[in-house]
Protein backbone atom coordinates (compact mmCIF):
# COMPACT_ATOMS: atom_id res chain seq x y z
CA UNK A 1 0.00 0.00 0.00
CA UNK A 2 1.21 3.27 -0.46
CA UNK A 3 1.12 5.91 2.14
CA UNK A 4 1.36 9.39 0.64
CA UNK A 5 1.24 12.96 2.33
CA UNK A 6 0.85 15.84 0.31
CA UNK A 7 1.50 19.49 1.35
CA UNK A 8 -0.88 20.02 3.33
CA UNK A 9 -0.73 16.48 4.90
CA UNK A 10 1.24 15.40 8.51
CA UNK A 11 4.02 17.65 8.09
CA UNK A 12 1.92 21.25 7.83
CA UNK A 13 1.76 20.42 11.64
CA UNK A 14 5.31 21.74 11.64
CA UNK A 15 2.95 25.36 10.87
CA UNK A 16 -0.13 24.29 13.71
CA UNK A 17 0.29 27.02 15.53
CA UNK A 18 0.10 29.69 12.65
CA UNK A 19 -3.93 29.88 12.71
CA UNK A 20 -3.92 31.45 16.34
CA UNK A 21 -1.24 33.94 15.60
CA UNK A 22 -1.41 37.57 13.30
CA UNK A 23 0.33 38.19 10.21
CA UNK A 24 -0.08 41.43 8.26
CA UNK A 25 -3.29 42.19 5.80
CA UNK A 26 -3.42 42.90 2.55
CA UNK A 27 -0.99 45.38 0.60
CA UNK A 28 -2.04 48.97 0.41
CA UNK A 29 -3.22 50.63 -2.71
CA UNK A 30 -1.14 53.23 -2.68
CA UNK A 31 2.13 50.42 -2.37
CA UNK A 32 4.95 50.47 -5.49
CA UNK A 33 6.77 47.85 -7.05
CA UNK A 34 10.13 48.14 -7.99
CA UNK A 35 11.94 50.28 -4.96
CA UNK A 36 14.59 49.75 -3.43
CA UNK A 37 14.20 48.51 0.60
CA UNK A 38 16.43 49.77 3.61
CA UNK A 39 16.89 46.96 5.86
CA UNK A 40 18.18 47.32 9.54
CA UNK A 41 20.07 44.63 10.33
CA UNK A 42 21.26 43.90 14.04
CA UNK A 43 24.59 42.09 12.93
CA UNK A 44 26.62 41.85 9.94
CA UNK A 45 26.66 37.95 9.24
CA UNK A 46 30.02 36.25 11.08
CA UNK A 47 29.30 33.86 7.95
CA UNK A 48 27.77 33.70 4.92
CA UNK A 49 28.56 29.58 5.14
CA UNK A 50 24.77 28.98 3.61
CA UNK A 51 24.54 25.73 5.67
CA UNK A 52 25.94 26.95 8.86
CA UNK A 53 24.01 28.08 11.98
CA UNK A 54 25.64 31.84 12.65
CA UNK A 55 22.01 33.89 13.73
CA UNK A 56 19.01 35.63 12.20
CA UNK A 57 20.74 38.31 10.45
CA UNK A 58 22.78 35.85 8.86
CA UNK A 59 19.70 33.56 8.00
CA UNK A 60 17.99 36.86 6.63
CA UNK A 61 20.70 37.53 4.12
CA UNK A 62 20.74 33.83 3.24
CA UNK A 63 17.04 33.76 2.83
CA UNK A 64 17.31 36.48 -0.38
CA UNK A 65 19.84 34.74 -2.25
CA UNK A 66 19.13 31.41 -1.68
CA UNK A 67 16.17 28.85 -1.64
CA UNK A 68 15.67 24.97 -0.28
CA UNK A 69 13.46 22.24 -1.78
CA UNK A 70 11.33 23.37 0.49
CA UNK A 71 9.95 26.60 3.02
CA UNK A 72 6.84 27.38 4.65
CA UNK A 73 4.16 30.16 3.87
CA UNK A 74 3.09 33.56 6.03
CA UNK A 75 0.08 31.17 7.57
CA UNK A 76 3.36 28.85 8.94
CA UNK A 77 2.04 25.73 6.69
CA UNK A 78 4.83 24.18 4.61
CA UNK A 79 5.16 24.68 1.45
CA UNK A 80 7.18 23.59 -2.27
CA UNK A 81 10.16 25.85 -3.23
CA UNK A 82 12.75 24.49 -5.19
CA UNK A 83 10.30 21.58 -5.14
CA UNK A 84 6.75 21.59 -6.45
CA UNK A 85 5.97 17.97 -5.05
CA UNK A 86 7.14 15.88 -2.35
CA UNK A 87 5.71 12.51 -1.32
CA UNK A 88 6.49 9.06 0.59
CA UNK A 89 6.40 6.19 -1.57
CA UNK A 90 5.60 2.52 -1.84
CA UNK A 91 9.38 1.58 0.08
CA UNK A 92 8.77 4.57 2.74
CA UNK A 93 11.27 6.52 0.51
CA UNK A 94 11.07 10.49 0.19
CA UNK A 95 10.75 11.34 -3.79
CA UNK A 96 11.08 15.48 -4.37
CA UNK A 97 9.52 16.55 -7.81
CA UNK A 98 11.23 19.46 -9.25
CA UNK A 99 9.71 22.82 -10.09
CA UNK A 100 10.47 23.54 -13.71
CA UNK A 101 12.59 26.68 -15.15
CA UNK A 102 14.21 27.21 -11.80
CA UNK A 103 17.86 28.44 -12.15
CA UNK A 104 20.55 29.22 -10.45
CA UNK A 105 21.57 32.92 -10.50
CA UNK A 106 24.21 32.14 -13.25
CA UNK A 107 21.19 31.20 -15.43
CA UNK A 108 21.57 27.17 -15.75
CA UNK A 109 19.37 25.12 -14.27
CA UNK A 110 18.32 23.70 -11.34
CA UNK A 111 18.81 19.81 -11.53
CA UNK A 112 18.79 16.59 -9.65
CA UNK A 113 22.12 16.37 -9.96
CA UNK A 114 22.50 19.31 -8.11
CA UNK A 115 20.37 18.75 -5.01
CA UNK A 116 21.74 14.95 -4.60
CA UNK A 117 25.57 16.49 -4.57
CA UNK A 118 24.01 19.25 -1.63
CA UNK A 119 22.44 16.01 0.34
CA UNK A 120 25.89 14.06 -0.11
CA UNK A 121 27.89 16.71 1.06
CA UNK A 122 26.31 18.46 3.87
CA UNK A 123 26.01 14.68 5.43
CA UNK A 124 29.40 13.80 5.32
CA UNK A 125 30.85 13.98 9.07
CA UNK A 126 33.10 16.90 8.66
CA UNK A 127 30.49 18.78 7.32
CA UNK A 128 29.91 20.82 9.99
CA UNK A 129 26.80 21.59 8.36
CA UNK A 130 23.52 22.48 10.69
CA UNK A 131 22.01 19.56 10.28
CA UNK A 132 25.10 16.70 9.26
CA UNK A 133 23.79 14.72 11.96
CA UNK A 134 20.22 14.56 10.94
CA UNK A 135 20.89 13.86 7.37
CA UNK A 136 23.14 10.88 7.89
CA UNK A 137 20.39 9.05 8.53
CA UNK A 138 19.81 9.49 4.24
CA UNK A 139 21.69 6.23 3.31
CA UNK A 140 21.25 7.22 -0.64
CA UNK A 141 20.56 9.60 -2.90
CA UNK A 142 18.66 8.58 -6.63
CA UNK A 143 18.32 11.06 -9.54
CA UNK A 144 15.93 8.84 -11.65
CA UNK A 145 15.82 11.95 -14.06
CA UNK A 146 16.81 15.53 -13.94
CA UNK A 147 13.68 16.40 -12.03
CA UNK A 148 13.35 14.02 -9.63
CA UNK A 149 15.31 13.19 -6.02
CA UNK A 150 14.35 10.23 -4.47
CA UNK A 151 15.62 9.91 -0.92
CA UNK A 152 16.56 6.65 0.99
CA UNK A 153 16.42 5.92 5.05
CA UNK A 154 16.45 2.87 6.52
CA UNK A 155 13.88 3.49 9.06
CA UNK A 156 10.62 5.94 8.17
CA UNK A 157 11.32 9.04 8.45
CA UNK A 158 8.05 11.48 8.81
CA UNK A 159 10.31 14.73 9.77
CA UNK A 160 12.82 14.65 6.83
CA UNK A 161 10.94 17.10 4.54
CA UNK A 162 11.25 19.86 7.25
CA UNK A 163 15.03 19.42 7.16
CA UNK A 164 14.61 20.65 3.49
CA UNK A 165 11.94 23.63 4.67
CA UNK A 166 14.67 24.94 7.43
CA UNK A 167 16.71 28.36 6.06
CA UNK A 168 20.19 26.34 7.04
CA UNK A 169 19.68 24.02 4.32
CA UNK A 170 19.46 25.86 1.12
CA UNK A 171 20.14 24.16 -2.37
CA UNK A 172 23.69 25.23 -4.00
CA UNK A 173 24.79 25.01 -7.55
CA UNK A 174 26.61 21.58 -7.59
CA UNK A 175 30.71 22.22 -6.80
CA UNK A 176 30.13 25.81 -5.28
CA UNK A 177 31.70 26.75 -2.37
CA UNK A 178 29.54 26.85 0.87
CA UNK A 179 29.71 30.72 1.19
CA UNK A 180 28.91 31.05 -2.77
CA UNK A 181 26.60 34.28 -3.11
CA UNK A 182 25.03 32.20 -6.35
CA UNK A 183 22.08 30.62 -5.18
CA UNK A 184 18.05 30.51 -6.96
CA UNK A 185 16.61 32.90 -4.50
CA UNK A 186 14.66 36.03 -5.37
CA UNK A 187 17.73 38.76 -4.87
CA UNK A 188 21.33 38.72 -5.76
CA UNK A 189 24.53 39.55 -4.27
CA UNK A 190 25.38 43.17 -5.50
CA UNK A 191 28.01 43.93 -3.24
CA UNK A 192 29.14 44.44 0.47
CA UNK A 193 31.21 46.18 2.91
CA UNK A 194 31.87 44.21 5.90
CA UNK A 195 30.74 45.54 9.27
CA UNK A 196 28.81 48.31 7.58
CA UNK A 197 26.25 46.76 4.54
CA UNK A 198 25.19 44.51 2.06
CA UNK A 199 23.55 45.13 -1.14
CA UNK A 200 21.28 42.83 -3.17
CA UNK A 201 19.24 43.59 -6.30
CA UNK A 202 16.20 41.83 -7.78
CA UNK A 203 17.02 38.59 -9.62
CA UNK A 204 15.27 38.57 -12.75
CA UNK A 205 15.17 34.75 -13.65
CA UNK A 206 13.08 33.93 -10.09
CA UNK A 207 10.78 31.08 -10.73
CA UNK A 208 7.79 32.94 -9.15
CA UNK A 209 6.80 34.96 -11.51
CA UNK A 210 6.12 38.78 -10.63
CA UNK A 211 8.47 38.07 -8.03
CA UNK A 212 10.57 39.89 -6.00
CA UNK A 213 8.36 42.95 -6.19
CA UNK A 214 11.42 45.30 -4.96
CA UNK A 215 14.15 46.23 -7.22
CA UNK A 216 16.71 45.48 -4.55
CA UNK A 217 17.14 45.62 -0.64
CA UNK A 218 20.20 47.35 1.07
CA UNK A 219 20.65 45.77 4.47
CA UNK A 220 22.49 47.87 7.05
CA UNK A 221 24.09 46.93 10.00
CA UNK A 222 23.41 48.82 13.36
CA UNK A 223 25.02 46.69 15.71
CA UNK A 224 23.57 49.19 18.71
CA UNK A 225 19.92 48.26 19.33
CA UNK A 226 19.36 52.35 20.16
CA UNK A 227 20.71 53.69 16.80
CA UNK A 228 18.51 50.86 15.22
CA UNK A 229 15.37 51.99 16.64
CA UNK A 230 16.45 55.70 15.70
CA UNK A 231 17.12 54.90 12.15
CA UNK A 232 14.02 53.33 11.98
CA UNK A 233 12.25 56.70 13.79
CA UNK A 234 14.16 59.15 11.33
CA UNK A 235 13.05 57.22 8.17
CA UNK A 236 17.21 55.65 7.41
CA UNK A 237 15.43 52.64 7.60
CA UNK A 238 12.29 51.00 6.05
CA UNK A 239 12.07 47.71 8.12
CA UNK A 240 14.28 46.87 10.99
CA UNK A 241 14.47 43.23 12.30
CA UNK A 242 14.83 43.23 16.19
CA UNK A 243 12.82 45.46 18.23
CA UNK A 244 14.46 46.01 21.50
CA UNK A 245 11.67 45.71 24.04
CA UNK A 246 12.29 48.54 25.85
CA UNK A 247 11.04 50.53 22.42
CA UNK A 248 8.42 48.02 21.33
CA UNK A 249 6.20 50.86 22.69
CA UNK A 250 7.40 53.44 21.16
CA UNK A 251 7.07 52.17 17.72
CA UNK A 252 3.66 51.41 18.42
CA UNK A 253 3.28 54.61 19.55
CA UNK A 254 4.42 56.83 16.14
CA UNK A 255 1.59 56.84 13.72
CA UNK A 256 4.29 56.69 10.66
CA UNK A 257 5.57 52.88 12.26
CA UNK A 258 4.00 49.60 12.91
CA UNK A 259 5.21 46.95 15.23
CA UNK A 260 4.65 43.38 14.34
CA UNK A 261 5.36 40.92 17.13
CA UNK A 262 4.86 37.18 17.56
CA UNK A 263 6.05 34.75 20.74
CA UNK A 264 8.13 31.80 20.00
CA UNK A 265 11.62 32.42 20.41
CA UNK A 266 12.94 31.84 23.70
CA UNK A 267 15.94 31.94 26.56
CA UNK A 268 17.82 29.25 27.85
CA UNK A 269 21.15 28.03 29.09
CA UNK A 270 23.29 25.79 27.76
CA UNK A 271 26.14 24.14 30.02
CA UNK A 272 29.84 22.54 28.93
CA UNK A 273 29.33 18.86 29.49
CA UNK A 274 32.93 18.24 29.12
CA UNK A 275 34.10 20.05 32.33
CA UNK A 276 32.85 19.95 35.83
CA UNK A 277 30.37 20.82 37.91
CA UNK A 278 28.14 21.06 34.67
CA UNK A 279 28.60 17.59 33.78
CA UNK A 280 26.44 16.70 36.74
CA UNK A 281 22.47 16.49 36.43
CA UNK A 282 22.13 17.26 39.74
CA UNK A 283 24.47 20.57 39.49
CA UNK A 284 22.14 21.27 36.11
CA UNK A 285 18.92 20.60 37.92
CA UNK A 286 20.09 22.69 40.57
CA UNK A 287 20.44 25.73 38.30
CA UNK A 288 16.78 24.84 36.74
CA UNK A 289 15.45 25.87 40.17
CA UNK A 290 17.58 28.73 41.11
CA UNK A 291 16.36 31.37 38.88
CA UNK A 292 13.33 33.51 39.13
CA UNK A 293 12.00 33.79 35.26
CA UNK A 294 9.69 36.13 36.02
CA UNK A 295 12.21 38.70 36.69
CA UNK A 296 14.06 37.65 33.56
CA UNK A 297 10.61 38.36 31.81
CA UNK A 298 10.93 42.20 33.22
CA UNK A 299 14.32 43.49 32.93
CA UNK A 300 15.12 42.02 29.54
CA UNK A 301 12.13 41.68 27.82
CA UNK A 302 9.93 44.51 29.49
CA UNK A 303 6.80 41.84 30.75
CA UNK A 304 7.03 41.03 26.81
CA UNK A 305 6.51 37.50 27.49
CA UNK A 306 6.50 34.67 29.75
CA UNK A 307 7.96 32.02 32.26
CA UNK A 308 9.80 29.28 30.77
CA UNK A 309 9.74 26.25 33.37
CA UNK A 310 10.09 23.23 30.99
CA UNK A 311 10.69 22.60 27.21
CA UNK A 312 9.83 25.44 24.76
CA UNK A 313 6.73 23.64 23.67
CA UNK A 314 3.72 25.99 23.26
CA UNK A 315 0.17 25.82 25.27
CA UNK A 316 -0.82 26.11 21.91
CA UNK A 317 0.70 23.03 20.53
CA UNK A 318 -1.03 19.79 20.12
CA UNK A 319 2.16 18.14 22.25
CA UNK A 320 2.26 20.69 25.17
CA UNK A 321 2.35 18.76 28.90
CA UNK A 322 0.39 20.90 31.91
CA UNK A 323 1.83 18.92 33.84
CA UNK A 324 5.14 18.97 33.44
CA UNK A 325 4.24 23.03 32.90
CA UNK A 326 6.49 24.32 36.02
CA UNK A 327 8.51 21.54 36.39
CA UNK A 328 12.08 23.46 36.73
CA UNK A 329 10.11 26.11 39.15
CA UNK A 330 11.73 28.45 40.84
CA UNK A 331 13.06 26.84 44.21
CA UNK A 332 16.11 27.64 45.86
CA UNK A 333 15.66 25.49 48.72
CA UNK A 334 15.61 22.59 46.32
CA UNK A 335 18.27 23.97 44.63
CA UNK A 336 20.39 23.94 47.62
CA UNK A 337 19.35 20.53 48.32
CA UNK A 338 20.74 19.93 44.96
CA UNK A 339 23.90 21.11 44.82
CA UNK A 340 24.27 19.51 48.21
CA UNK A 341 23.49 16.26 46.96
CA UNK A 342 25.92 16.88 44.01
CA UNK A 343 29.12 17.12 46.28
CA UNK A 344 29.00 21.40 46.16
CA UNK A 345 27.12 22.29 49.57
CA UNK A 346 29.53 25.44 49.99
CA UNK A 347 28.83 25.82 45.88
CA UNK A 348 31.56 27.24 43.09
CA UNK A 349 32.97 29.39 41.12
CA UNK A 350 31.82 29.71 37.30
CA UNK A 351 32.30 31.43 33.59
CA UNK A 352 28.85 32.52 31.90
CA UNK A 353 29.32 33.36 28.63
CA UNK A 354 26.74 35.39 26.90
CA UNK A 355 26.68 38.81 24.63
CA UNK A 356 26.80 42.96 25.30
CA UNK A 357 25.66 42.83 21.62
CA UNK A 358 22.15 42.28 22.53
CA UNK A 359 20.64 43.72 25.51
CA UNK A 360 18.02 40.60 26.24
CA UNK A 361 21.30 38.33 26.09
CA UNK A 362 23.27 40.40 28.43
CA UNK A 363 20.13 41.52 31.08
CA UNK A 364 19.60 37.72 30.85
CA UNK A 365 22.88 36.61 31.94
CA UNK A 366 22.55 39.41 35.05
CA UNK A 367 19.80 38.11 36.37
CA UNK A 368 20.89 34.37 36.26
CA UNK A 369 24.38 35.73 37.74
CA UNK A 370 22.10 37.21 40.75
CA UNK A 371 19.60 34.54 41.26
CA UNK A 372 22.59 32.25 41.28
CA UNK A 373 25.14 33.80 43.75
CA UNK A 374 21.80 33.67 46.13
CA UNK A 375 22.44 29.35 46.35
CA UNK A 376 27.08 29.95 46.08
CA UNK A 377 27.21 29.51 42.48
CA UNK A 378 30.02 32.61 41.94
CA UNK A 379 29.32 33.59 38.04
CA UNK A 380 31.66 36.00 36.59
CA UNK A 381 30.42 37.29 33.12
CA UNK A 382 32.08 36.87 29.69
CA UNK A 383 30.46 39.43 27.18
CA UNK A 384 32.14 39.57 23.32
CA UNK A 385 30.33 41.01 20.78
CA UNK A 386 28.22 38.12 18.56
CA UNK A 387 30.69 36.57 16.23
CA UNK A 388 33.42 35.74 19.07
CA UNK A 389 30.08 34.22 21.28
CA UNK A 390 29.05 31.93 18.12
CA UNK A 391 32.49 31.02 18.18
CA UNK A 392 33.12 30.40 21.63
CA UNK A 393 29.75 28.47 21.79
CA UNK A 394 31.23 26.24 19.03
CA UNK A 395 34.68 25.52 20.90
CA UNK A 396 33.12 24.89 23.99
CA UNK A 397 35.19 27.62 25.71
CA UNK A 398 32.55 28.43 28.43
CA UNK A 399 31.08 26.51 31.52
CA UNK A 400 27.50 27.60 31.12
CA UNK A 401 25.90 30.32 28.84
CA UNK A 402 22.71 31.78 27.74
CA UNK A 403 21.01 31.52 24.46
CA UNK A 404 17.65 32.40 22.55
CA UNK A 405 16.73 30.74 19.79
CA UNK A 406 13.53 28.84 18.06
CA UNK A 407 12.64 25.19 17.18
CA UNK A 408 13.33 24.67 13.77
CA UNK A 409 9.81 24.59 13.18
CA UNK A 410 6.58 24.09 15.23
CA UNK A 411 6.94 20.07 15.42
CA UNK A 412 8.63 18.83 18.70
CA UNK A 413 11.17 17.09 16.14
CA UNK A 414 12.60 21.30 16.03
CA UNK A 415 13.94 20.50 19.11
CA UNK A 416 16.34 17.69 18.52
CA UNK A 417 19.23 20.78 17.34
CA UNK A 418 18.47 22.15 20.77
CA UNK A 419 18.43 18.30 22.87
CA UNK A 420 20.12 16.32 20.72
CA UNK A 421 23.61 15.63 22.28
CA UNK A 422 24.74 12.91 19.37
CA UNK A 423 24.73 15.70 16.85
CA UNK A 424 27.90 17.95 16.18
CA UNK A 425 28.41 20.84 18.31
CA UNK A 426 26.76 23.24 17.89
CA UNK A 427 26.31 26.77 19.60
CA UNK A 428 22.51 26.19 20.33
CA UNK A 429 22.77 23.30 22.64
CA UNK A 430 25.37 21.91 25.34
CA UNK A 431 28.64 21.07 24.53
CA UNK A 432 30.14 18.03 24.85
CA UNK A 433 26.86 16.86 26.68
CA UNK A 434 25.60 12.90 25.70
CA UNK A 435 21.62 12.47 26.04
CA UNK A 436 21.05 8.51 24.81
CA UNK A 437 17.91 8.61 26.21
CA UNK A 438 16.88 11.69 24.35
CA UNK A 439 18.54 10.96 21.05
CA UNK A 440 16.52 7.21 21.28
CA UNK A 441 13.29 8.93 21.73
CA UNK A 442 14.14 11.60 18.70
CA UNK A 443 14.69 8.86 16.78
CA UNK A 444 11.39 6.78 17.49
CA UNK A 445 9.54 10.26 17.59
CA UNK A 446 10.61 10.57 13.77
CA UNK A 447 9.60 7.08 12.56
CA UNK A 448 5.90 7.03 13.58
CA UNK A 449 3.16 8.94 11.31
CA UNK A 450 0.66 8.20 14.38
CA UNK A 451 -0.13 11.62 16.23
CA UNK A 452 -0.68 9.57 19.34
CA UNK A 453 2.02 7.88 19.20
CA UNK A 454 3.92 10.89 18.87
CA UNK A 455 2.53 12.56 21.58
CA UNK A 456 3.12 9.57 24.25
CA UNK A 457 7.54 9.57 22.52
CA UNK A 458 7.63 13.39 22.81
CA UNK A 459 6.09 13.29 26.52
CA UNK A 460 8.63 11.22 27.88
CA UNK A 461 11.51 13.04 26.33
CA UNK A 462 10.17 15.67 27.91
CA UNK A 463 10.28 14.09 31.30
CA UNK A 464 13.56 12.60 30.49
CA UNK A 465 15.06 16.44 29.57
CA UNK A 466 13.33 17.55 32.98
CA UNK A 467 15.36 15.06 35.05
CA UNK A 468 18.77 15.89 33.27
CA UNK A 469 18.59 18.77 32.36
CA UNK A 470 20.34 19.44 28.61
CA UNK A 471 19.13 22.52 28.35
CA UNK A 472 17.70 24.57 31.27
CA UNK A 473 14.59 27.20 30.19
CA UNK A 474 14.09 30.64 30.87
CA UNK A 475 11.80 32.86 29.06
CA UNK A 476 9.54 32.89 26.31
CA UNK A 477 9.92 36.22 24.79
CA UNK A 478 8.27 38.40 21.81
CA UNK A 479 9.83 38.69 18.60
CA UNK A 480 9.50 42.16 16.87
CA UNK A 481 9.59 43.63 13.41
CA UNK A 482 9.36 47.89 12.83
CA UNK A 483 8.52 48.95 9.66
CA UNK A 484 7.09 52.09 8.48
CA UNK A 485 3.48 52.05 7.86
CA UNK A 486 3.69 52.08 4.18
CA UNK A 487 5.60 48.69 4.22
CA UNK A 488 3.31 45.80 2.84
CA UNK A 489 3.84 42.40 2.41
CA UNK A 490 6.23 42.04 5.13
CA UNK A 491 5.16 39.00 7.53
CA UNK A 492 6.62 38.36 11.16
CA UNK A 493 6.01 34.40 10.85
CA UNK A 494 4.18 32.92 13.11
CA UNK A 495 6.07 30.90 16.71
CA UNK A 496 9.05 29.07 16.06
CA UNK A 497 8.62 30.51 12.66
CA UNK A 498 9.23 34.10 13.04
CA UNK A 499 13.61 33.80 12.26
CA UNK A 500 12.40 32.61 8.68
CA UNK A 501 10.54 36.19 8.39
CA UNK A 502 13.26 37.11 5.92
CA UNK A 503 11.48 34.92 3.32
CA UNK A 504 8.98 36.98 2.65
CA UNK A 505 11.05 39.67 1.61
CA UNK A 506 10.35 38.21 -1.87
CA UNK A 507 6.53 39.33 -1.26
CA UNK A 508 7.77 42.83 0.43
CA UNK A 509 6.57 46.82 -1.13
CA UNK A 510 6.50 49.97 0.08
CA UNK A 511 5.41 53.34 -1.40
Amino acid sequence: MTQRLDRRGFLAATGAAAGSLAFLGPKELLAQEGSTLRFALSTYPPSFDAWASSGTAAGTIKLMMHRGLLSYGPDGAMRGELAENWEVDDEGAWVFTLREGATWHDGSPVTAEDIAWNVTEAQKPDSAAYFQGQLALITSVETPDERTVRMVTEEPLAVLPGWFAHYHMPMLKKGEPRDTTIGAGPFTMENRERGVSISLKAFDGYYKEGLPKLAGVEAIVYADENLRVAALEAGDVDLSEYIPWQAMAQVEENADLKLDTVDGPFMYLTFNGERPPFDNPLVRRAVAHAIKREDIVAAAFYERGGALEHLPIAEESEFYNPDLANAWNYDPEKAQQLLAEAGYPDGFDCVLLSTAQYGMHQSTAEVCQAYLSMIGINVQLDLPEWSTRVQKGNEGQYDLAVMGTTADNNDPDGLSTILDGSLPPGFVRSYGLETPEISELFSEGRATFDTEERKRIYKELEQTAIDTAPIVGLAWRAQGYGMKSNVSGFTNMPGQLTFYSGITLEETLFG
